[in-house]
């Protein structure tokens, strides 16, 4: 290897997700609005669970974290795109696309595991109805918030640190709108053969376990429903999962579109397409889901307008 070929670099440039200047006002405007409900949405969501007291279950406690997780990776990638937009050029210095990258993996994949965690404490609910207190007590909630936390976090300086401890080449064009894994790992001179092993290895753990226990869940949920006598009971257990079945659905068929696509037919701008969904769409969906399809989340919202109302009268 030259050493005319290794470079230090202070900054890297994002293609972003069009190079076509007509569309760049539209595209500013339409991720702006996204954005921003992503972000009152999800704070809304922080507060109420909070705030609220018949808020303060498992369920909520969890659906807090889950719009704490969806307001950090949105806005760990969102406001850099936007800048991206108005500006003539796309960089982002060196130590910014390190941080952006491992706050990014922190949330990806806190949230499968808090999906997880959710899927656990409806099977609890549905399944084992007299022991919820004690199986969901306020000791093992915090566990399984903390849990996937420090290991989201193990493995976010483990990829941060193996890509960005590499070797350079002079080419610094990320081929993407925020500074992910993938695209970076073609930038590298030394080879990536160790960084992306670990990438698959934990990519494979992370989607299969935590699928593997949202459908162990929802089959014991299922089997405990169909048992039921009543349809108007299966209907009314099965309604307190709607929510979180549609964000599940939602955010696992995404991420397997995104690392199931054949090699042929596998190329960055499916990437970026698959990227836009779950970086800033679903953050968006989620408290909109939670927030339609949940009546006592309704009833909430419907109980502190009326507060408000009051106070300004």
């Amino acid at each position: 290897m030259n050493k005319q070929n290794l470079t230090v670099l202070t900054e890297f440039i994002l293609m972003g997700i069009t190079d076509r200047p007509e569309l760049q006002a539209p595209l500013f405007g339409f991720f702006l609005i996204i954005y921003t409900v992503s972000v009152v949405g999800n704070l809304g969501m922080i507060i109420l669970t909070k705030v609220d007291s018949r808020l303060q279950t498992p369920m909520y406690f969890f659906l807090r974290h889950l719009a704490f997780i969806d307001l950090g990776y949105s806005t760990a990638v969102g406001p850099k795109m936007l800048v991206n937009f108005v500006t003539n050029q796309n960089t982002i210095p060196y130590n910014w696309c390190a941080t952006q990258l491992s706050f990014f993996i922190l949330f990806i994949i806190s949230e499968l595991f808090i999906l997880s965690a959710m899927a656990y404490d409806r099977y609890v609910a549905i399944c084992n109805p007299l022991l919820y207190t004690v199986a969901m007590s306020q000791r093992v909630c915090c566990m399984l918030v903390i849990i996937p936390y420090v290991y989201s976090a193990f493995l976010s300086v483990i990829v941060t640190e193996k890509i960005f401890t590499s070797s350079f080449c002079g080419h610094n064009v990320i081929r993407h709108f925020y500074c992910d894994s993938l695209p970076l790992l073609t930038l590298l001179c030394s080879s990536s053969r160790d960084i992306e092993l670990i990438i698959l290895i934990f990519s494979a753990f992370n989607l299969v376990s935590s699928l593997l226990i949202v459908l162990v869940s929802y089959i014991l949920i299922l089997m405990a429903i169909l048992r039921m006598n009543s349809a108007e009971g299966r209907h009314k257990t099965f309604s307190t999962c709607g929510s979180h079945l549609t964000v599940v659905l939602i955010y696992y068929t995404t991420l397997f579109f995104m690392y199931l696509q054949p090699q042929t037919s596998h190329s960055f701008d499916t990437d970026k397409i698959a990227s836009v969904f779950y970086t800033l769409i679903i953050p968006m969906l989620n408290p909109m889901i939670y927030s339609l399809r949940n009546k006592e989340v309704k009833c909430a919202l419907h109980r502190i307008w009326k507060n408000w109302h009051k106070l300004l009268i």
